[in-house]
């Protein structure tokens, strides 16, 4: 029986995800009125509100938010944009493929939601140029970048988080959830190409028409700034290798410069604003024009979403719902297909990093009565590919579709939720499977 407190909770959570889904209402707005109503309640201590909200996740954003918007004065997205295009050959099929390749594996390696704000600009340009409806495009991207985020260690918060607790290696991350993450990919381009492939054909005529467009634009020409588009890509790359080596830098700056020390470590969110201090400074571009592009509706989004989770969890009905769901089980079959499909479809709702979080302490109890080592593996695929379920599933949706509602185009909640819905339960059911053969319990 619930008692008040989570009865109100649970109602301004409902409340608030029937106002996200009508959409009537922005969902940023949503968010803070939800936010602010636990708040009022004291259901969310205003003293403690702010340790609800995860500001590793805001900072990288806002970060890379400013490294991106001064890249795109250069003319960088637009020059790379147009080599993608003019690869594809006048192929929107194979503009959804390049993409949504190359958006998995620098998922992989970079944080998803760094990705697609590297990439979300260009499949913007892309699809405008060669005259398409971005909505199918926009939706590859972002799930392939929750699949591809699920293959390594680093790539979704949820993996960081259970490889710290769990003692997991880089290895075994890429070794155990890198095969899973290709076969899904595969699933996930043909589930496109079965539904959208059709409206995405085209004939001889207009191939050549669209290919001879292409043909006609001059990359080069779409570099406005060549100083500035230097300075850009070297803080990116800069920022790239220091998301690669973030948690081990001590080591290597301790070499050129032996008072550093070795146990140094950089979190992403620092990584992303120390580029973004960079390239401001570097580049003198005017800090008003930048701050202006940010989107500020996505982050101020996540920091509500935050505390309305952080509602259920100060209340106690994560960990309530948790728990019975796991006290079904008896075995390590019946624990991983229970943790997969809860971890998934639970992450299509609630935030994964809270879930993450709540589910980890229990994973561990159950190591007295089962080897656990294979759960792990469960959660990770739940967490992540329950990231594809909803619009508001994961950062990395907030975030394209963001950006892409400042462009004029607009995704409702129900369009990625049909295709995202879908996903989710063909990666999850094939990602289980693969699981269970790898564990010997097929």
């Amino acid at each position: 029986m619930l008692t008040t407190v989570q009865l109100l909770a649970l109602v301004v959570f409902i409340a608030t995800y029937i106002l996200i889904i009508d959409e009537r209402i922005h969902r940023a707005v949503a968010a803070m009125a939800g936010a602010a109503v636990v708040v009022f309640l004291g259901i969310v201590p205003w003293d403690s509100m702010l340790e609800h909200i995860d500001f590793g996740t805001i900072f990288l954003l806002m970060g890379m938010m400013i490294i991106i918007n001064v890249a795109r004065h250069s003319g960088l997205f637009e020059y790379i944009a147009i080599r993608t295009a003019k690869m594809a050959k006048g192929s929107p099929i194979m503009v959804l493929i390049l993409f949504s390749i190359v958006t998995a594996v620098v998922s992989a390696f970079l944080d998803n939601v760094t990705t697609v704000l590297l990439l979300t600009p260009m499949l913007l340009y892309i699809t405008k140029l060669m005259d398409l409806n971005p909505v199918p495009f926009l939706l590859a991207e972002i799930i392939s970048s929750n699949v591809g985020g699920a293959a390594t260690l680093i790539g979704d918060p949820p993996n960081i988080m259970i490889a710290s607790s769990a003692g997991l290696t880089f290895n075994e991350f890429i070794t155990t959830m890198g095969p899973i993450a290709a076969v899904d990919m595969v699933l996930v381009l043909i589930i496109f190409l079965v539904i959208y492939g059709r409206s995405m054909k085209v004939t001889r005529e207009e191939k050549e028409v669209i290919t001879k467009t292409i043909n006609s634009l001059d990359e080069q020409a779409a570099i406005t700034d060549m100083k500035l588009f230097k300075k850009a890509v070297t803080v990116i790359l800069m920022v790239v290798v220091l998301f690669f080596i973030h948690s081990s830098i001590g080591t290597y700056l301790h070499v050129i410069f032996p008072f550093v020390d070795p146990s140094l470590a950089l979190e992403p969110a620092e990584v992303a604003l120390i580029g973004a201090a960079i390239i401001l400074i570097w580049s003198r571009v005017q800090p008003d024009e930048i701050f202006e592009k940010i989107e500020w509706t996505a982050l101020f989004f996540f920091a509500g979403l935050f505390v309305i989770v952080g509602a259920l969890v100060n209340t106690g009905i994560i960990e309530m719902v948790s728990q019975y769901m796991i006290s079904m089980v008896s075995n390590q079959f019946e624990a991983m297909f229970v943790i997969a499909w809860f971890s998934a479809f639970a992450s299509a709702i609630v935030d994964n990093i809270p879930l993450t979080a709540a589910l980890i302490p229990l994973i561990h109890d159950m190591s007295a009565t089962m080897d656990v080592y294979p759960l792990w593996w469960a959660l990770s695929l739940g967490a992540c590919m329950g990231g594809n379920g909803t619009a508001i599933a994961a950062s990395a949706n907030v975030v394209v579709l963001g950006v892409a509602e400042r462009e004029g185009v607009a995704v409702t909640f129900m369009q990625f939720l049909k295709i995202g819905m879908l996903t989710l339960v063909i990666t999850v059911a094939v990602g289980l499977v693969m699981l269970y053969a790898m564990f010997g319990m097929l």
